[in-house]
């Protein structure tokens, strides 16, 4: 695979809901070594079924052992319309991550807010995780590594009105972790175009860039962090 020869090591796949639960756990299989699965509903699957979906995640996280509970989180990007349930959810699942000792790896898209005031509300020394795509401000940055959560930076860091850039400058090393959210949001000079795990490296450099280190100091924090926070 692409991503092992650029020198990714581990590839870990979270999950969407009970159709991506076969797929994902087949590529574990197939690569035992370098790929971890999540457990968890994304909001974008919660419905006026939703339960029924929560059922099946709770049951899987029962059976076998999961890197993280994800992911999941708050989307009001593409529809409101169950806004009440993706807010259950997440308290759902934020117990689940509490009650197994996981990581929650959290979805935000124009629900920054709402993700932090629900963190808020449930945080507590057993709370932890990660903010997956982080695009938010330097205030956001700093209140959610306030409840010990780690900054999910992926390919909006090269974009030129991305808005990271000022942030990074001013967080450190140890608060993040490199991502990619294939197949999308692809790094420049890949924008547009589908996205991959191979790509790790080049978010690395931008950050390397950013704070005027090392490539070799960036990857190894971050990877440091990353086996700390998903513990494989």
């Amino acid at each position: 695979m692409r991503t092992f020869e650029a020198g990714v090591q581990k590839i870990l796949m979270p999950n969407v809901d009970s159709e991506s639960i076969e797929g994902m756990l087949a590529l574990e299989w197939y690569y035992p070594q370098q790929c971890f699965p999540m457990m968890g509903l994304h909001p974008c699957s919660v419905n006026q079924d939703f339960e029924q979906e929560l059922k099946i995640v709770e049951n899987w996280l029962s059976q076998r052992e999961f890197i993280a509970i994800g992911e999941m989180g708050i989307d009001l990007y593409w529809d409101k319309t169950f806004f009440e349930q993706q807010k259950e959810s997440f308290r759902i699942q934020a117990g689940w991550a509490k009650q197994y000792h996981l990581p929650l790896v959290i979805h935000s898209r124009e629900s920054m807010k709402e993700v932090i005031n629900l963190l808020e509300e449930l945080a507590d020394k057993d709370l932890f995780g990660v903010l997956h795509c982080f695009t938010g401000t330097l205030e956001d940055a700093q209140r959610l590594i306030s409840m010990n959560f780690k900054l999910g930076i992926g390919g909006v860091v090269t974009y030129k009105n991305g808005g990271l850039e000022s942030v990074i400058k001013e967080i450190g090393l140890e608060h993040l972790v490199l991502e990619t959210d294939s197949p999308y949001l692809a790094p420049v000079p890949y924008r547009g175009k589908r996205n991959e795990t191979s790509y790790i490296p080049i978010i690395a450099q931008k950050i390397a860039d950013i704070k005027g280190i090392s490539l070799e100091e960036v990857a190894e924090k971050t990877t440091k962090t990353a086996i700390q926070l998903f513990q494989c």
